[in-house]
């Protein structure tokens, strides 16, 4: 009897403290979400920023993803996490604190010409960084002719890279990736043929570069010794950083690579 009375006990002190207790979980404003819909300009500029409509974020510029937000407490969440502490609120007004410290003020846009930029049905735009490429030459080393061919293909594979806009914003673009295709002959004979994907450069380069990188170019470099050289390019798009690889064919069909330069 005396250990039921204990489990009832604890039971209902344990009750009481989740009811009195606060919730982990964060609660968002629907109040706040309502009243960022529509479409937000700049203050001083008048060059829009954003439109909102539900829980969507659609960007001004036309090939950044949509953005999935919410408002907890004084805080903007949008995308994979990424908070923006919220300055100042109204029906008509909102200013935030970007990630560089600066606040971005903005006001909701009444005119109707502005909000008809922002058909949120209408898809972003995907870029191809490159066209599609045939090039070939013959070249000779002791006497030997090694005709080279390189393709480069754009695809469908989507890159997504991250950045931030004017308003210090995380913005999500995205991009389609190439695959290279290298063949060599000496004489009729092939000693070499193959397509060649980022993801083979896996051991070269550091997988969060290449994760937001595609395989921009492939160039003939020089043939020596140990047999042709290709120079394989690896690129951020629209960023200074790039890795690039030397792509060897040996005479025996054996391929290498191994890291020129970042």
């Amino acid at each position: 009897m005396k250990k039921i009375t204990a489990i009832c006990l604890l039971a209902a002190a344990l009750v009481g403290c989740h009811q009195g207790g606060k919730s982990d979980v964060a609660v968002e404003s629907k109040e706040a979400k309502e009243m960022l819909q529509g479409v937000w300009v700049d203050e001083e500029t008048g060059d829009v920023s954003f439109r909102v409509k539900g829980d969507t974020i659609y960007f001004s510029e036309a090939t950044s993803m949509p953005a999935y937000f919410r408002i907890v407490g004084d805080s903007l969440e949008v995308g994979s996490g990424t908070t923006y502490g919220i300055v100042k609120q109204t029906p008509h007004l909102f200013w935030f604190n970007n990630l560089n410290g600066d606040v971005v003020k903005l006001q909701k846009s009444d005119d109707p010409l502005v909000e008809e930029e922002f058909v949120s049905d209408t898809p972003y735009q995907i870029l191809t960084v490159t066209e599609q490429i045939k090039k070939d030459s013959v070249v000779m080393y002791n006497g030997e002719r090694y005709h080279w061919y390189v393709a480069i293909n754009p695809t469908k594979y989507k890159v997504e890279k991250r950045s931030f806009n004017e308003d210090g914003l995380e913005v999500t673009n995205v991009y389609y990736d190439n695959i290279m295709h290298i063949s060599v002959f000496h004489g009729a004979r092939q000693i070499f043929s193959s397509d060649f994907r980022k993801q083979m450069y896996s051991k070269l380069v550091p997988a969060s570069f290449l994760e937001q990188a595609i395989l921009g170019n492939m160039e003939f470099s020089h043939i020596d010794a140990s047999g042709l050289h290709f120079s394989a390019t690896l690129c951020v798009p629209d960023g200074a950083s790039c890795y690039m690889v030397d792509t060897k064919v040996a005479y025996t069909g054996q391929m290498t690579m191994s890291l020129l330069e970042y």
